[in-house]
């Protein structure tokens, strides 16, 4: 049965194509990335893949997990067609934004409601609205209005905003959290490119430089992040077309058969033409034994065949664990001799994951008090950091768990102040549930007298919320927004 309240999925897609259609973004790619990140914010909820399913003619469940799959990276950062929207300063990006924070909240609908879905569509609808300059966006808090029909909405009036300037981009990345040497790095490559292309307008040689990158790094070190940033500059520079970012992965670029990985590449490639091509965990592509993947070498080898056809208006940037990316780059002599500047991504400190923490905190619009920060201080120092911890990532999960709480604490007050709707409490970063709920017989006779309605629907959050919290973050790859 789905959440009650709340603008229902068909609704907010609705919505959502319509805006696309007045932005000149196709349907089809629209539609396909919110029933994504739909279903990547639902994705814990018992039941949510057969609502999601009602809406996509002929999907099953496998389709669900697929598409939650895709979805993933867009939890903690703008999506695609958003990203490029934001490039190109269009008028539409803010009204998309707001479509899309209507999606994640119609995801809080899908399926049996859970604490932890209402803290991941938080966080991804902040991502959103932030990334487009919007106001942020309360989820779960109280039922939306329903959408209007597209014939009643009025595009609105909105004035064309510049492009950003190289150096209001580089303002950005230098106001990140961290990364001192990424911020020095980049910097200097900007410095290279400037200088060369100044050069070649004055009728001088400049030695050919190349403009891929290689980003290593554990994950949630800001990857993702610095890519769309750079992507921006490129083109500040002159020296990308449109700037706009395809992040993609293994999945995406091979196929099932050998022949077509060819072309499902060399249409990745295509669609990134203009712009950078950010392909994570890219050693994937050559992992396995020598001469064993025949599927990861073809797309490589088109990979490369298509970065010289595009030479002058198409950026490159792998990324992935450090040895794992020496090992990729050293597979192939095409790529050893493309990829020649690597800039490694450190994992963030105890003070810089916190702001981090509190950051997200407030582009959700809720505010961290001094306990609870403390508390964060806590769990930080009993976490292991090996080479599977999510740094940002773990932040972002951190919240979004704490966001879930928030909603379960405040379940029966009926009229909670601003500062009870908008404060995270040091309770609220425990995984310690409430004593009603710690009892083992207690949750199983609640799962299974089904006249227990309110008491059940409690026992699955807690369920669905424990279970996201350790799936989501084993399975989880990509970067922090």
């Amino acid at each position: 049965m789905s959440g009650a309240g709340g603008t229902s999925l068909q609704q907010a897609l609705s919505e959502l194509l319509y805006v696309a259609a007045r932005a000149g973004v196709g349907e089809d790619r629209a539609r396909s990335e919110a029933l994504s990140l739909a279903a990547a914010l639902a994705e814990s909820a018992p039941g949510a893949s057969v609502d999601w399913a009602k809406v996509v003619e002929g999907a099953s469940t496998q389709d669900f997990f697929d598409a939650a799959v895709r979805g993933r990276r867009w939890r903690g950062a703008p999506t695609a067609v958003l990203t490029e929207l934001v490039t190109a300063c269009s008028v539409e990006k803010v009204a998309y934004a707001e479509a899309l924070a209507e999606v994640a909240s119609a995801a809080c609908t899908l399926g049996e409601p859970t604490m932890r879905v209402i803290g991941n569509a938080s966080v991804a609808a902040a991502a959103q609205l932030q990334a487009a300059g919007a106001r942020p966006l309360q989820i779960g808090s109280a039922p939306t209005a329903s959408a209007k029909p597209a014939v009643e909405v009025e595009k609105p009036e909105v004035e064309e905003v510049p492009a950003k300037t190289v150096e209001e981009l580089l303002a950005e990345l230098d106001e990140l959290t961290g990364l001192a040497r990424v911020k020095r790095e980049v910097h200097r490559q900007v410095a290279v490119l400037r200088v060369e292309k100044l050069r070649t307008e004055a009728g001088l040689k400049s030695p050919t430089i190349t403009r891929h990158l290689v980003f290593v790094g554990n994950p949630g070190t800001g990857k993702t992040t610095v890519a769309r940033l750079v992507s921006g500059i490129y083109k500040a520079l002159g020296l990308l077309s449109k700037g706009q970012l395809v992040e993609v992965d293994r999945s995406e670029l091979v196929a099932g058969y050998l022949g077509q990985t060819a072309t499902k590449t060399a249409d990745v490639v295509e669609s990134a033409a203009g712009g950078v091509l950010f392909i994570d965990e890219a050693y994937s592509l050559t992992a396995g034994d020598a001469g064993a993947d025949q599927y990861g070498r073809e797309a490589v080898d088109t990979l490369v065949k298509e970065m010289e056809d595009r030479r002058d208006d198409l950026v490159v940037i792998v990324a992935g664990y450090p040895e794992p990316m020496e090992a990729f780059i050293a597979a192939n002599p095409g790529l050893a001799s493309r990829f020649r500047t690597t800039i490694e991504f450190e994992n963030y400190t105890d003070d810089e994951l916190t702001d981090i923490l509190t950051g997200l905190a407030e582009a959700a619009d809720y505010e961290l008090v001094p306990e609870a920060v403390e508390k964060f201080g806590e769990i930080l120092a009993d976490t292991p950091r090996d080479s599977s911890f999510g740094n940002g990532r773990f932040a972002r999960n951190v919240l979004e768990a704490a966001i879930g709480r928030h909603a379960w604490r405040l379940r029966e007050v009926t009229a909670p102040t601003r500062d009870q709707l908008r404060q995270i409490l040091a309770e609220d970063l425990t995984d310690d549930p409430e004593p009603e709920q710690t009892d083992t017989e207690q949750i199983e006779t609640v799962q299974s007298e089904a006249e227990q309605v309110g008491t059940e629907q409690a026992g699955a959050e807690r369920a669905g919320a424990g279970q996201s919290s350790g799936a989501e973050e084993q399975s989880e790859q990509g970067e922090q927004a």
